[in-house]
Order: C-alpha cells, then structure tokens, then sequence
C-alpha cells in the first residue's frame, strides 16, 4: 500500500502538536510551579516555564525567538510541501522534517497564546484558563511549559577537582516537553540516517524556484 506523503505529513504535525498541548494544559492546570511529582527515581513531571528555547535555555528576545521560530516553521512547511513527492527523498526524511516542524509549532502556540489563556498564581495554587481577570501577559508573550525530567543520577565533585570541587552534578538536569523531544529526535534521524536526502531535497527545491522565475 502506498503512503500518501502529503497526509504522512499533516498526521505526524497534528498528533505531535495536540499531544504535546494535551499534556502542557494538563500540566499547567493540575500542578503548581515548581511541583516536582516522582515517578521513578530518574523519571519525574516536574513543572517549570521558560522563554522559549529547548530545554529551558534562555538565549534571546522573547519577540524576536517568537517571530524567528514562526519563520523557520513557515519556511519547514514550504520546504515539506515542495519536496514531499520528490522520487529520491526517503519517507524517513520527511518524518523526520515533519517533526522538527511540529515541535517548533508546539512551543510557538504557548508563546502566542498562553500569556492570553492563563493566569500566574503563587504556588501552591493552580492556574486557571481563562481567568477572568485576564492573561499573565500580552500576546507572543507566553512562557513555554516544560514538565518532562530524568535525573539519571548525580553525584558529588571530589574537592581536589580544580573549578567544580565540592559541587553537585545532576545527569540529566535539564527539564522539557513533548515538542522539544520532537525536534531532537527529529535532528537526530536527519543528522545520522538522512543527510543525503537533505542535499537531494535542496537541490530539488532549488530547480523549483528557477523553474518558477
């Protein structure tokens, strides 16, 4: 049975972008920031917000990271649509674009809308969508929700060590959410299963537009 690509690809974007809203509204309506619940010793949901970037970094403007990463999701979708039906490109890469695609999207919605759709209490208490008092801020002023944390093990940093003597080490420390695995997962296939099929993909989108001048 033959796939057809154009729907591989909105069904992969869809389910990554409603699972990964799903679980952020569930997070940010039952858990209070800063909520740490322990499923197993190195897997816990923990909620905590950030700016934007993966993982919790915080690197650039809130508005330019917004408006920067609506571009790229705009271009990625140009790019899927052009090369989706190219006969030398491996569904593989188109998963794998459609991923990425997906996860920038996903923390896109929460910095466009949830400074709209949530309010900001102190914890212990819960935010509630659509307070009536209004959001915690303005549009593409949202913050990100991130709850996903695997602590695999830490450990403490001999003090005859130069610089991180006597300091704690947390391996994994860092806390994110469904759209931030997408893009990872998604950079790692195009990275060591696809990268010729990125030059195949840029060559044939680069005939396109000359056929189109």
């Amino acid at each position: 049975m033959k796939i057809n690509k154009g729907c591989l690809i909105a069904m992969i974007i869809c389910l990554v972008i409603i699972a990964d809203q799903a679980f952020k509204i569930w997070v940010k309506t039952n858990f209070y920031m800063g909520e740490d619940y322990e499923i197993t010793s190195w897997f816990h949901l923990k909620f905590i917000e950030n700016n934007g970037m993966a993982f919790g970094l915080e690197l650039w403007n809130k508005m330019v990271l917004t408006l920067g990463r609506i571009v790229a999701v705009g271009f990625i979708t140009y790019f899927l649509l052009n090369i989706r039906n190219v006969a030398d490109i491996r569904t593989g890469f188109l998963v794998s674009v459609s991923l990425i695609a997906a996860g920038a999207a996903g923390n896109i919605l929460d910095c466009v809308f949830y400074g709209q759709l949530f309010d900001n209490p102190y914890p212990p208490q819960l935010a509630q969508m659509f307070p009536p008092d209004g959001g915690y801020a303005g549009w593409f002023e949202g913050r990100v929700v991130d709850m996903l944390y695997f602590p695999f093990f830490s450990f403490t940093w001999p003090d005859w060590m130069p610089i991180v003597g006597g300091q704690q080490y947390e391996f994994f420390q860092y806390i994110f959410n469904i759209a931030d695995s997408a893009i990872c997962v998604g950079v790692f296939l195009l990275l060591f299963f696809y990268s010729k099929d990125v030059n195949i993909a840029l060559q044939s989108l680069k005939k396109t537009s000359e056929n189109e001048k």
